[in-house]
């Protein structure tokens, strides 16, 4: 008991110092101009507008590792993988799976729990076109890191190619990816040291789900085989 009170006080302390950060001024400065001019049909709304936290179980064995919130999705909602049709698809999955304890997830405030599921981002602030420099990236690895250390992770997700290639640069400064490096791919499944894995998956994007590169049934089995492999412990 006293582990997980310690486990949710340093998670919360993460998050403060996550939303707090301001190592990318380009960044800050992006999401504070978005979250000023808005889009139309979100003109009512008060934008976030900073560095989004990471959003879950503070006990989760699945970490969740996508690019950067989308300019009108959690930069404006304050939580990760909201507000967008990419979180649509995300959280459809997550309860089809049983690490959400419903299919959509609205605002920050809308009291949705995931079990055993952690979210969180190579950059956690909306990046211009979606795309972070590589120095924006490596401001943010320090995030990721602190996030790993918390958790008792067994499996990790990276959505897309960039959140693949961040988390094994994680997996291999641990030590617990060495060799050959794993190519990409979507399902995917790399063993890492002491009964982890690493599964990759196409982003849920639009330009990957409007083209099928990316179905709803390829995104669903991914979540299967994480929680498969939760399962053979």
């Amino acid at each position: 008991m006293r582990k997980t009170i310690r486990s949710v006080a340093a998670g919360r302390s993460l998050d403060r110092r996550i939303v707090g950060c301001t190592r990318c001024p380009r960044l800050i400065a992006h999401c504070r101009q978005v979250a000023r001019d808005k889009r139309a049909a979100f003109r009512d709304c008060e934008y976030w507008g900073r560095p989004v936290p990471n959003f879950g179980d503070p006990r989760a064995r699945l970490l969740i590792v996508g690019l950067a919130p989308a300019a009108h999705g959690a930069n404006r909602t304050g939580r990760l993988f909201t507000g967008d049709r990419s979180g649509e698809w995300l959280y459809r999955a997550l309860h089809k799976a049983h690490f959400s304890d419903r299919p959509t997830s609205t605002s920050a405030a809308d009291e949705l729990r995931l079990s055993d599921c952690a979210i969180t981002a190579v950059c956690h602030c909306a990046p211009p076109d979606n795309k972070p420099t590589p120095g924006e990236i490596a401001n943010c690895s320090s995030w990721l890191a602190e996030t790993v250390d918390l958790l008792p992770v067994r499996v990790l997700v990276a959505l897309g190619h960039l959140a693949w290639r961040s988390v094994l640069a994680e997996a291999r400064r641990r030590g617990w990816q060495q060799g050959r490096l794993p190519r990409f791919a979507h399902a995917t499944v790399a063993p890492l040291a002491a009964g982890r894995w690493l599964v990759g998956s196409y982003h849920p994007s639009q330009q990957n789900t409007f083209t099928g590169r990316l179905t709803e049934p390829m995104f669903d089995e991914v979540f299967r085989t994480a929680r498969r492999l939760l399962g053979s412990e």
